[in-house]
């Protein structure tokens, strides 16, 4: 008998009109692994949800069809830091076992067992906070294999991940698989990562889920531009030290895309928030040029928020973190911005259709397509984006890179956070490379 059964299954979020998906048929046999791939905005994410029992008939939304599950579901997410619960290794892995009634004395032979099997040799009383990404995503997946999950669920575990990271992620995956004889379902955009660890590709799409044999070879983008002798910096910044530690001598070239690059725990966040004047320095100061400034000579961390919105857009890694309504409309209202130039971005990244949702219901394709639109509505001219492609598609990850190329025309300076190499290579006009951090 198959661990999972679907005839016919859907879901539809209570404040949306049409199902997040619908029709699927699928048939998952004990020990295999399978990938999920698809649009951004198809359902991919809520069919892991209802999977894993996440999503059921309440208040929040309605499930179709029908579905079986044979065997304990664990579900790792695509933002590490969103798992971490306890501040050592050992008590974050355990917590699940501890909730699952697994009898005491077996609780921390498990833990070890699981920790070896995902490849994370560290002390359990290690703290959390000083793992990276990789490690965070490690050791999530750790807690699952402690609480003796028999169907692992992955919703694109290396989105957020430097390169080293997500090999490690992926190799930790394939052992523990090949340990435990778990089931796998793996949801993501860039499947040929997966190619050698996975059994079967399907795609959801408005019609079902379809099994693929021809994987896609991801976005086909044109190559950066370089930066012209003699260009003058929009951002500089001298004897900087953030949060995260001192920055090397810096300047952004004005009109220009540049990406900011390194390890995951490296920092990267840190100095872009206050490079966008959202966080103080703790030494030194960010000055920008005139066309940016406009008349302010203060540090930029003393701006009014409409100061600042009127000159810098700030995207964060975390969509959810800009979402302050109920409503996309009420979202993109709250800018300011004319309702032309609201109408004018809505079509351009494909949310006229879900004007009335609720942000948070939202896929995370989609919210990272509202949080750009949010950053972009006042037409400022710095924008800064914190792994503005995480969660696209091939289609909306072009479009979306397509418009911070249009930016650039326009005079516009970019700055991204990524660890994405066809974004790197498309966008670095320019590129500051951070430090290695936690390891």
């Amino acid at each position: 008998m198959p661990v999972i059964s679907a005839r016919g299954l859907g879901y539809r979020h209570a404040t949306r009109p049409q199902p997040a998906f619908q029709g699927v048929d699928l048939d998952v046999e004990r020990g295999e692994r399978i990938l999920i791939t698809g649009d951004s905005g198809s359902g991919k994410s809520t069919l892991l949800s209802l999977i894993a029992g996440l999503a059921g008939d309440d208040e929040d939304g309605h499930r179709l069809g029908t579905l079986a599950i044979e065997g304990t579901v664990g579900m790792v997410l695509q933002d590490p830091d969103s798992q971490v619960i306890y501040g050592r290794v050992g008590d974050d892995v355990a917590f699940g076992a501890e909730n699952t009634a697994t009898p005491p004395a077996e609780i921390w032979p498990r833990v070890r067992s699981a920790l070896d099997a995902v490849g994370l040799d560290l002390p359990l009383n290690h703290p959390t906070a000083r793992l990276s990404g990789g490690q965070k995503q490690r050791l999530a997946l750790a807690g699952i294999l402690a609480m003796g999950a028999q169907i692992i669920v992955l919703d694109e575990p290396t989105a957020n991940l430097d390169p080293r990271g997500r090999a490690e992620v992926i190799s930790a995956v394939d052992r523990a698989c090949e340990v435990t004889g778990a089931t796998l379902i793996v949801v993501e955009h860039r499947p040929h990562f997966w190619e050698g660890v996975v059994q079967k590709y399907y795609r959801l799409d408005g019609t079902g889920l379809e099994q693929i044999f021809e994987l896609p070879t991801g976005p086909q983008l044109p190559p950066s531009r370089g930066v012209a002798h003699g260009t003058q910096p929009a951002v500089a910044a001298d004897e900087l030290v953030t949060r995260a530690g001192a920055a090397a001598p810096l300047r952004v070239p004005e009109g220009y895309s540049t990406v900011i690059t390194g390890p995951n725990g490296s920092g990267k966040t840190t100095l872009a928030l206050t490079l966008a004047g959202l966080l103080q320095p703790r030494a030194g100061r960010v000055a920008y040029s005139d066309g940016i400034a406009r008349g302010l000579s203060t540090a930029p961390h003393t701006w009014s928020s409409l100061h600042l919105a009127q000159r810098i857009g700030y995207v964060f890694q975390e969509p959810e973190h800009q979402f302050v309504t109920s409503s996309v409309r009420a979202e993109l209202e709250l800018t300011g911005a004319s309702p032309g130039r609201i109408s004018e971005l809505t079509q351009r990244f494909r949310l006229t259709h879900v004007m009335d949702a609720n942000p948070f219901t939202l896929s995370g394709g989609e919210k990272r397509r509202l949080s750009v639109v949010t950053a972009l509505a006042n037409a400022p001219r710095l924008v800064v984006l914190d792994e503005p492609t995480f969660g696209q598609d091939d289609r909306t990850f072009t479009e979306l890179a397509g418009l911070l190329r249009e930016l650039t025309a326009d005079g516009v300076t970019v700055v991204s956070i990524t660890h994405d190499e066809i974004f790197i290579d498309s966008l670095g006009d320019h590129t500051i490379e951070v430090g290695r951090g936690a390891e």
